[in-house]
This record gives structure tokens, C-alpha cells and sequence, in this order.
């Protein structure tokens, strides 16, 4: 049975942003392992804009496994729809070769995040599977924490290519939080100078009941 992960990532960026963004994100420094890529299909279909693309990117092998396969490389297919009406993209990622070996399959959908207005958020969820006959179950498992490992990776890289592309939105983001940091701090002191003077005005107030109690 194949393992399931997921995760989630906010990109402070808008969702327009993000998929123009989505198209130039190779070469970044975090992808020297994407060799090459081509757009093999893009059509519109029903106002939505289908996408497929083949990627080749280096297969780094780890000792125990060069017993299955040592290529050094692998094809992925990259199928993305784009909907502007609902503002999603939508991914389907796989890998074509040395599927019974292991095989991911991706599908990542950036979409609006409802929780934080003007940003992006991309839930990312992925199968992996083996067929290898008494080594699935590890096999599995190491492709579980690799994944994981290259989310990092993809995420930092496409930052990366996001905060190039769009660096005047980056400064008034950061000009935005300082303005924030600010409000916070001077609302905080508002708060604790209240607490201030109600404690003197309690004070005062039990000193004069206390006078005047017979």
C-alpha cells in the first residue's frame, strides 16, 4: 500500500503572483538538480489552461539502492491546470520511469489562503509507492523522508524566485510588518498606562472608603 504524506505552505505573496511566478521558478540556486524541462502540450480548455511539461533531474541513488537502479537521472511528467475563475493551479506530478522501484506522484493545488488575505497557500500531497518483493516497506519509507526533504527545498527555491520577481511587493511586506510590530507595541502600552491608572484610581478609592468607615 502506497504511504501518504501532506503539508502545507503560506507564500507571502498573492495568488496572480504565484503562478506567473510557478513559470520561471527553474533555474533557481536550490535547483541544480532540475536538468532540463520542456513544454510538450499547452491548450485552453473550457477557459481553463492545461499544461504539460518533462523534466529531467538528477536521481541521486544512496548505496543501498544501486542494487534496483543507478541511472542517473530520471524523467518526471508535469501535467497543471490553471483556473482563473477560481483562482487554483492545480499540479499532477510523476515520475515515468523505474515506476516499480518507486513511484511518487504529486499534486499540489495553490489556491487563495482564506486565513491570511493577499498570500497563497499551496497544500501539497504525495503517494509513494514500491513493488520491489521483501523491500517495499523500506523502500517506501525512504522516499517519505526524502520528499519531505526536498519540500524544503522546492519551497526555499521557489521563494526565492518569488522574492526576485516581485521585490517591491517584498519591501512594502516588510515595511507592512514593521507597521504592525509598532501598532502592537504602542497598543500594549496604552494597555499597560489603563492598568497603570486604574490601579491609582482603585487605590485612591480604598483609601478614601476607608477614611470615612465608621
Amino acid at each position: 500500500m502506497a504511504k501518504y504524506y501532506e503539508t502545507s505552505t503560506v507564500f507571502n505573496f498573492s495568488w496572480e503572483q504565484v503562478v506567473q511566478a510557478f513559470w520561471n521558478r527553474y533555474p533557481n540556486p536550490l535547483s541544480s538538480h532540475v536538468l532540463t524541462e520542456d513544454t510538450i502540450a499547452r491548450e485552453i480548455r473550457n477557459g481553463k489552461l492545461h499544461s504539460k511539461r518533462l523534466l529531467s533531474k538528477t536521481n541521486h541513488v544512496p548505496k543501498w539502492g544501486e542494487r534496483f537502479y543507478n541511472a542517473q537521472s530520471v524523467k518526471i511528467v508535469e501535467e497543471s491546470i490553471v483556473d482563473p475563475q477560481k483562482k487554483t493551479l492545480t499540479t499532477y506530478t510523476r515520475n515515468i520511469a523505474f515506476t516499480k522501484v518507486m513511484s511518487v506522484v504529486e499534486k499540489v493545488v495553490y489556491k487563495e489562503s482564506e486565513e491570511h488575505p493577499g498570500k497563497t497557500i499551496a497544500v501539497r500531497s504525495a503517494w509513494i509507492d514500491s513493488q520491489v518483493f521483501g523491500f517495499s516497506r523500506a523502500i517506501r519509507a525512504f522516499g517519505v523522508e526524502r520528499f519531505k526533504k526536498n519540500c524544503g527545498k522546492m519551497v526555499n527555491g521557489f521563494n526565492f524566485v518569488l522574492h526576485k520577481m516581485f521585490p517591491v511587493h517584498v519591501s512594502n511586506m516588510q515595511q507592512q510588518q514593521q507597521q504592525d510590530h509598532l501598532y502592537m507595541a504602542k497598543a500594549h502600552k496604552i494597555k499597560e498606562a489603563a492598568k497603570t491608572a486604574s490601579d491609582k484610581v482603585k487605590a485612591q478609592a480604598d483609601k478614601i472608603f476607608i477614611r470615612h468607615t465608621p
